[in-house]
């Protein structure tokens, strides 16, 4: 339920959706001789208001997002307090979420095209630097088909960085609690322990394994069942055979063994894309619509 019909300087329009800490809702911003732009504005549920810390993790969300320019990842335009409710204000786009527009296994040179895509978002991700040029340790930490928005003139672009780790900020989710969707989790990150952008890779990884097989390649199981699957590694059936070493890799129980960076891993998936049909936006934009 839409609970006021603007906030700041911007028409709510309808709620896009709705999670454990907030809402997202569809905007109109209005200018100077009929200017409008859609937006999206994400603000805290209401009952939760006035929470130190989860305003703390908003506001990093803006100033780390603010620092992000890249066609692969979601842009953060601004963040404003309308009568003591902070929200931000985000690039808006149209054709929802990646995990909307499965049903089953995808073509595989689009499921290649898609995870491509993520990586390329991944790696500017983890090389951002501050004004200074000093590595901003970037971890997304919740990346999934729901964290992925796909448009209907065929980007792909990450969003959500409420979960997003700066080592130059205070690490809001230290102490082992677990966050984000932990069927995406590498076992590091189930374990409550330090994550790496190797974490990023592990989530990577199941993703594009599901886009290709129509099912994640671990079982669906409780967090403390999960950890023991893990170990046992990855389904990788119904997966062509060149592509399951690079799954496999980037699949690996051990940080330490996957690959080099998730720009290593982008290149693996580019020399799959190679020797197969050619797919890009156009195919894409097709499937959003």
């Amino acid at each position: 339920m839409m609970i006021q019909s603007a906030i700041g300087p911007y028409q709510l329009v309808r709620l896009l959706g709705r999670g454990g800490m907030g809402e997202v809702y569809l905007a109109h911003a209005h200018g100077a001789s009929g200017f409008t732009r859609k937006v999206a504005i994400k603000v805290l549920a209401a009952a939760l208001t006035g929470d130190a810390d989860l305003e703390r993790m908003l506001i990093r969300e803006a100033v780390i997002g603010g620092m992000i320019h890249h066609r692969n990842v979601c842009a953060v335009l601004g963040l404003g307090v309308d009568e003591g409710r902070y929200y931000l204000t985000l690039e808006y786009v149209d054709g929802g979420d990646l995990e909307r527009h499965l049903d089953g296994a995808l073509p595989e040179p689009l499921a290649l095209h898609i995870a491509h895509e993520m990586a390329l978002g991944l790696a500017h991700l983890h090389g951002a630097t501050d004004e200074r040029g000093l590595p901003l340790g970037i971890v997304h930490r919740d990346v999934r088909p729901g964290n992925v928005l796909v448009s209907t003139t065929g980007d792909v672009k990450l969003g959500d960085f409420g979960l997003a780790k700066a080592t130059a900020r205070v690490d809001l989710t230290a102490g082992g609690v677990r966050k984000g969707q932990y069927r995406y989790m590498a076992p590091e990150q189930l374990a409550g322990e330090a994550v790496t952008a190797a974490t990023d890779q592990f989530a990577l990884a199941i993703t594009l394994a599901e886009l290709l097989a129509g099912r994640r390649p671990f079982p669906d199981a409780k967090p403390w069942e999960l950890a023991d699957a893990l170990r046992d590694g990855p389904n990788l059936d119904g997966i062509a055979d060149d592509l399951r070493p690079m799954l496999a890799k980037a699949l690996a129980f051990d940080p330490a063994d996957r690959f080099a960076s998730v720009e290593a891993m982008r290149l693996s998936i580019a020399n799959a894309q190679a020797s197969r049909a050619r797919c890009g936006a156009a195919e894409l934009a097709g499937l959003v619509r």
